[in-house]
C-alpha cells in the first residue's frame, strides 16, 4: 500500500471512529471512505443495495476489451461472404474462396469452436505460470500475427493465386490461440481491479444512505464489459462496407491495426492494475484430488466405513480427499479449504452445461442469418451488416437493464438471481430462433427464386431484409439475460486460485455450440433452413425447461449463502 492510501486509511479511522481493524489483511483497497461507514446486521435487512462505482483500471481493461472485440468482430464480419461467394463477380455479393454456404458455415463454426477451446490453454498458462497479464500481452502478440497473415492473404494477387483459403485456414489457427489467451483472463481480470469486499454503507448527496453490494457491483462490472464487446461489435459496419465498396484487404487492415492500439492501452494501464501472482499448477493437482477422492470413496463404501457429517448424512466422494480426514494414510499438497473450493468450482461448471445450445442459437446470426439477409431485398447496404442491429441493440439496452430494470425489480422486492435471469435468457434465444424459422418461410414463397434465393448466380427474393429485425433485438436480449448473467456467475462463483480456469470453462461451452453446429451443417442450406432454425428453436426450448427444473433451486441457494457471508464480512469489519 502506498503512503497516500496508507495516510487516507488511517484519517478515515480517525475521522468515523474505527480502528485499525478497518483494514484489510488481503486487500488492501477496502476501507472506508468520506461519507462511508461499515454496515450493520440491520442495515443488510433493511437498506436499499446498490453497486459501487467502477475503479478507474477496469476502464482499461474495459478498453482492452472493446479494442480486441472490435478486431474479432472486424474480420469476423465478412467471413461468410468472403468463403461463400467468387471474386468479383458480377451482380453478386462480395467474395473471394466460392467455397459455398457449407463450407462458408463449417469454417466459421470452426473457427468460433477453436477460439473457444483454446481459452482452457490461456487459463492454465496464467494460473500456473505467467499470470493474467503477461499472458494476455503475450498471446495479443499471437494474435496480431494471425491478423498480419488474414490481412496479406486477401490482397487481390493472393486471392487470384489461391493462397485465400490456406491464409483463412492458417490466420484462424492463429488468432484463435491468440483469442484463447486473452478471454479466459480479460474478464476475471477486470472484475479483480475492484478491490472492496466488506459491505458499507455511503451516504449520499441529498443525505440518503444506501448499502453498496458487492454482489450488485460485479454484475454491474460484467453489464458494462459485455457493453464495450459489442461497441468493439460495430466494427463489423465499417468492415463489410469496406469489403463491399474497396475490397477485403482494407476490411482486415483496419481490425489489424486497432489490435496494435489494443496492446498499447493494456500495456499503458501496466501501473495502475491489480495483479495476483500466478498460483500454481490448479488443473493437476484437481486432477488428483478428484482421482484421490473417489477412490477413497470406494474403498470406504466397500468397507462399510462411510464417514457423516455433524447432521448425519453423508460426506461427499471428493471429500474423502481431505487431509483432516486421512483416509489413506498418505500425505498431500492441499489442505481442505482447498477440496471445498474445488467443489464450489465444480457445482458452479454444472450451470454451464445447458450453454452449448444457447451458443449454437446465437451461433446462427453470424452464419446461416447473414445467408438469409442476402436472400431478402437489403436496400444499398451489404448483407452482412445486418447481424449489426444484435450488438446495437446491446449498446442501447444494457444501460436500461443497468439502470432502471434490475434495479426496479429490487425496489419491488424481486431480486432476478442468476438461474432466473439465465432461463429468461434461454427462453427469448428459442423464440429468435422460432422468428427466424418464420422468416425464412416467408422467403420461400416469395419469387422470383424461392427456395433458391441466394445460390450460385441467383439473387434475392422480393422480400425486405428489414423483417430480420425483431429477430436480432430478441438475440440482443436474450445475451443480456444470459451470456452476461453467464460471465458474471463464472468469476462470483470460483474460488480465488480458479477464476482463469472456470472462465475458460464456460468460454469452452461456446466451442460445445459450435460442435453442436456442426451436426446442423447438412441442414444449413437452401432448401432445409426452414428445418434448420425450427430445429435449434425446438432445442433450445427444451433445454430451457430442463435448465430451470435441474438448477432453480440453485438461486435459493445463493441468496442465502450471499446473506450469511456479508453478515460475516460486516461483523469482521466491527
Amino acid at each position: 500500500m502506498d503512503i497516500d492510501k496508507k495516510q487516507s486509511v488511517e484519517t478515515s479511522s480517525l475521522s468515523d471512529g474505527f480502528g485499525a481493524n478497518e483494514l484489510h489483511l488481503d486487500h488492501p483497497d477496502d476501507y472506508l471512505r468520506e461519507n462511508e461507514r461499515w454496515a450493520t446486521e440491520h442495515d443488510l435487512n433493511t437498506m436499499r443495495r446498490v453497486g459501487d462505482r467502477l475503479p478507474s483500471a477496469a476502464f482499461f481493461v474495459v478498453l482492452t476489451e472493446f479494442c480486441e472485440r472490435f478486431t474479432y468482430y472486424g474480420i469476423t464480419g465478412p467471413f461468410q461472404n468472403y468463403i461463400q461467394n467468387g471474386y468479383k463477380v458480377p451482380g453478386s455479393n462480395p467474395g473471394a474462396i466460392n467455397g459455398g454456404q457449407h463450407l462458408a458455415t463449417g469454417l466459421s463454426n470452426f473457427f468460433q469452436f477453436w477460439c473457444y477451446l483454446t481459452p482452457i490453454l490461456g487459463a492454465i498458462i496464467a494460473d500456473q505460470w505467467l499470470g493474467k497479464f503477461k499472458t494476455i500481452l503475450i498471446f495479443s502478440l499471437i494474435y496480431i500475427l494471425g491478423d498480419l497473415i488474414l490481412t496479406l492473404t486477401s490482397i487481390p494477387a493472393s486471392i487470384l493465386h489461391g493462397g485465400a483459403l490456406p491464409g483463412l485456414v492458417i490466420a484462424m489457427i492463429t488468432i484463435g490461440l491468440g483469442t484463447g489467451g486473452i478471454k479466459s483472463n480479460v474478464s476475471p481480470m477486470v472484475a479483480e481491479q475492484y478491490g472492496r469486499y466488506r459491505p458499507f454503507v455511503r451516504t449520499l448527496k441529498n443525505g440518503k444512505e444506501v448499502l453498496v453490494d458487492r454482489e450488485l457491483t460485479v454484475q454491474s462490472i460484467f453489464s458494462w464489459f459485455y457493453w464495450a464487446i459489442n461497441v468493439g461489435g460495430l466494427s463489423a459496419i465499417a468492415t463489410t462496407e469496406l469489403e463491399s465498396k474497396v475490397d477485403f484487404w482494407p476490411a482486415y487492415l483496419l481490425p489489424t491495426l486497432m489490435f496494435v492500439v489494443c496492446v498499447v492501452v493494456f500495456w499503458l494501464g501496466r501501473s495502475k492494475y491489480v495483479i495476483n501472482k500466478p498460483t500454481g499448477s490448479i488443473v493437476i493437482k484437481a486432477y488428483r484430488i478428484m482421482t484421490l477422492g473417489f477412490r477413497n470413496f470406494r474403498k470406504a463404501k466397500a468397507e462399510n466405513r462411510r464417514i457423516l457429517n455433524e447432521d448425519g448424512t453423508q460426506i461427499s466422494w471428493m471429500e474423502y480427499a481431505k487431509p483432516s480426514l486421512n483416509v489413506d494414510g498418505g500425505s498431500v499438497d492441499w489442505d481442505d479449504k482447498f477440496v471445498d473450493e474445488l467443489r464450489t468450482a465444480l457445482r458452479a461448471c454444472k450451470i454451464f452445461l445447458c450453454y452449448p445450445v444457447f451458443w449454437l442459437c446465437y451461433g446462427q446470426m453470424s452464419n446461416n442469418m447473414v445467408s438469409q439477409s442476402g436472400q431478402m431485398n437489403t436496400g444499398s447496404v451489404p448483407n452482412d451488416i445486418m447481424q449489426n442491429i444484435d450488438p446495437l441493440c446491446i449498446i442501447i439496452l444494457v444501460p436500461i437493464f443497468d439502470k432502471l430494470i434490475y434495479p426496479g425489480f429490487r425496489r419491488c422486492g424481486l431480486e432476478l438471481r442468476p438461474v432466473t435471469r439465465i432461463t429468461c435468457g434461454f427462453l427469448v434465444a428459442a423464440l429468435a430462433m422460432a422468428y427466424a424459422a418464420i422468416i425464412q418461410h416467408v422467403i420461400y414463397t416469395k419469387g422470383p427464386y424461392f427456395d433458391a434465393a441466394g445460390d450460385g448466380d441467383n439473387g434475392f427474393n422480393n422480400i425486405s431484409a428489414g423483417i430480420q429485425v425483431p429477430g436480432y433485438i430478441l438475440i440482443a436480449i436474450s445475451e443480456i439475460f444470459a451470456s452476461i448473467t453467464g460471465l458474471e456467475y463464472a468469476y462470483k462463483r470460483a474460488p480465488e486460485k480458479m477464476k482463469s480456469i472456470v472462465m475458460s470453462m464456460f468460454l469452452f461451452t461456446n466451442a460445445g455450440g459450435s460442435i453442436l453446429a456442426f451436426c446442423f451443417n447438412s441442414i444449413s442450406a437452401n432448401p432445409h433452413l426452414v428445418e434448420n432454425f425450427a430445429i435449434v428453436s425446438g432445442l433450445m426450448g427444451a433445454f430451457t425447461v430442463l435448465f430451470y427444473i435441474c438448477f432453480r433451486h440453485y438461486d435459493k441457494r445463493e441468496a442465502q449463502e450471499a446473506e450469511s457471508r456479508m453478515l460475516k464480512e460486516s461483523n469482521d469489519s466491527k
